[in-house]
């Protein structure tokens, strides 16, 4: 029997040349991934440090206490974040960030992915809300909240979905009312992460009258907790825990007019530039916590022997292991796309709605063919996977719901298409009848 090849940094625990002749030996180095050719050597090098943040500066009992609600929300982690410098990787340096790309951000966040949704959501958070302040905001914003927030002194949160509200986001029912210096907002908002810990939220409220259309009638606001806003309800949520997510209420809280983040009636276009960090970041996060349950089921299936064999040897399982890893890269190729398309300064909302849609419900089925592997050994608490099931189910609903995303994906598909000059070949003439026109009926 030939004998398996090995190097220090790849070991293969079981001789080549058992399985039908298929040879399941390699050398390659395991840092070595193919999607780094994508990937600019900055890119890769911001890559391996949040690698080896997740690897080295996470304790598992965080986690764990994390999930068993001992945790109210995870500051300290925001702030090693921003000491190793990985918050904000996007904005400029003068504001505390790197001035890098959104793949180099999406790279990193895959890396954080893999402690779950909401610790990738704390990391992502300052990139969501800081594209609100970089975009929209005055320089004095960015100065009071921006720079503090990628610091870590400062922990930020949004507050979007109402409690009558949610995909219809724009029929929202909190009110902002001009009185002098100052707005006054009455309201609430939730399913707010980092309700409990945030010290400020972006807030989007209706300033314009009841005659005005929707998206012509709100605006987007910074609220200081320290302006008087209570945390109403903590959720008892499935997965996703130690977030701190809670609904909040704002009861004449009076917010300085210099704290209204664009303009005047003019949240909806804050809103929309909002979606791309919201849902790039979403994707990225999803993109890690398939990966590393996949990582942790395909070693079992290497370990674990039934029938005296490795059930990996099974195609049950071998087939399951490689859709998961074919729908994996897949996801994240086209999440690098839409970070570059993005980056070019490109309208992106297809892409990034298709990155989006493609990735999360890419780790929802990956966690559930993990655990199919495992079988009832994954339905437990001794592997990750249940709770890394509980946390992908969120992704497929938060930051806009699939359905909606399929929603902008056909729409901004078919309003790119029609109005697309007739330069491409017209295959609706290679038909062998193409010239019964009396067949083509459209009404």
């Amino acid at each position: 029997m030939v004998q398996a090849r090995s190097s220090p940094r790849f070991k293969v625990p079981y001789p080549v040349g058992e399985h039908r002749g298929i040879v399941r030996a390699q050398t390659r180095p395991t840092e070595v991934q193919m999607f780094d050719v994508l990937l600019s050597e900055q890119e890769r090098a911001v890559r391996d440090e949040a690698r080896a943040f997740v690897r080295d500066a996470i304790d598992p009992q965080m986690l764990r206490d994390m999930d068993a609600e001992r945790v109210e929300y995870p500051r300290e982690y925001v702030q090693n974040l921003a000491k190793a410098k990985l918050l904000g990787l996007r904005f400029p340096k003068e504001y505390g960030g790197r001035g890098m790309s959104w793949t180099a951000e999406l790279a990193a966040l895959e890396e954080v992915g893999v402690l779950g949704t909401a610790l990738g959501c704390a990391f992502s958070m300052p990139s969501i809300v800081g594209e609100a302040l970089m975009r929209f905001g005055t320089e004095a914003q960015k100065q009071r909240y921006l720079v503090p927030i990628l610091r870590g002194e400062m922990i930020s949160a949004e507050g979007l979905t109402e409690p009558r509200g949610g995909s219809d986001f724009f029929g929202a029912a909190t009110t902002a009312r001009r009185d002098g210096d100052h707005f006054i907002l009455n309201g609430q908002k939730r399913f707010v992460v980092g309700a409990m810990g945030a010290d400020v939220f972006l807030v989007y409220a209706r300033t314009g009258d009841e005659k005005a259309k929707s998206h012509q009638a709100i605006s987007a606001f910074l609220v200081e907790r320290k302006m008087g806003v209570e945390v109403k309800h903590v959720y008892g949520l499935m997965g996703t825990r130690g977030g701190g997510t809670g609904r909040i209420l704002m009861r004449d809280v009076r917010v300085p007019k210099e704290n209204l983040v664009g303009e005047l009636h003019g949240g909806y276009d804050v809103f929309n530039r909002m979606m791309v960090p919201e849902r790039l970041t979403s994707a990225g996060g999803a993109i890690g916590m398939g990966r590393s349950v996949m990582e942790v089921a395909t070693r079992y299936a290497h370990k674990r022997k039934a029938f005296g064999r490795y059930i990996r040897d099974f195609q049950a399982v071998s087939f399951r292991i490689a859709e998961s890893v074919t729908r994996t890269d897949a996801a994240r190729a086209l999440c690098y796309v839409a970070g570059r398309t993005v980056d070019a300064g490109l309208d992106g909302r297809r892409l990034v709605s298709e990155a989006k849609k493609v990735a999360t419900e890419a780790a929802w089925a990956t966690v559930n063919d993990a655990m199919q592997i495992m079988g009832g050994i994954g339905y437990t608490d001794v592997f990750p996977v249940e709770r890394m099931l509980r946390d992908v189910r969120l992704a497929l609903i938060w930051t806009g719901t699939n359905e909606i995303m399929s929603l902008l994906v056909q729409h901004e598909y078919a309003k790119e298409l029609l109005a697309r000059p007739p330069t491409v070949r017209d295959v609706e003439l290679d038909a062998t009848r193409a010239d019964a026109v009396e067949e083509k009926v459209y009404e």
